[in-house]
């Protein structure tokens, strides 16, 4: 079952923030949350609090236990751009473009089985 969290309209650039997202695409949501409050970009806040929604959503709404949960998609889309007017020399027209961002993650639950680990154990 996946548990989908989503965050609108941020202020940082899809750009920026596919550079956060990269790092955490695959991991458990609690090292993923470990790794983003580590990283300087501004973008990693907003990363972080949505996996934190998606966190609480499974938790609370279909009762996982958070540290089975796992990063299987995440994504950032582009979002509306503002266009700023900005008027340079001679009269020339110079917009400021003010990029956004949807964020988008997806949690699934991963238990390992403990016959899965009793196989390895007695294959070595």
């Amino acid at each position: 079952m996946e548990v989908v969290a989503q965050t609108k309209f941020t202020g940082i650039s899809a750009q920026k923030t596919r550079l956060v997202v990269n790092e955490v695409r695959g991991r458990q949501a609690e090292e993923a949350l470990a790794v983003l409050s580590y990283m300087p970009q501004s973008a990693s806040k907003v990363v972080a609090k949505t996996i934190k929604s998606a966190l609480a959503n499974a938790v609370e709404n279909f009762g996982y236990d958070s540290k089975d949960m796992y990063i299987t998609k995440i994504y950032a889309d582009d979002a509306p751009i503002r266009k700023w007017r900005r008027f340079g020399a001679r009269g020339r027209f110079k917009p400021w473009l003010r990029r956004s961002s949807h964020v988008t993650v997806v949690l699934e639950e991963r238990v390992e089985t403990s016959s899965a680990v009793a196989g390895k154990a007695s294959s070595d």
